[in-house]
């Protein structure tokens, strides 16, 4: 079973590429990227690190 939610997300070109070459810098994928800053988010939000999904950290 896939313990991961896939859902679409529609991202204008210019936002895209800006994260592509941020992620890039990091050496993640795209997607990484993505989950690693809505993980930041949640944690500055909440105070506390969302639960781990996979048993990686971001």
């Amino acid at each position: 079973m896939n313990a991961r939610k896939s859902f679409p997300l529609r991202l204008s070109p210019e936002l895209y590429e800006e994260l592509r070459r941020w992620a890039d810098q990091e050496f993640r994928s795209v997607n990484g990227q993505i989950e690693f800053l809505l993980r930041e988010a949640v944690r500055k939000r909440t105070g506390r690190p969302p639960p781990a999904d996979d048993g990686r950290e971001p």
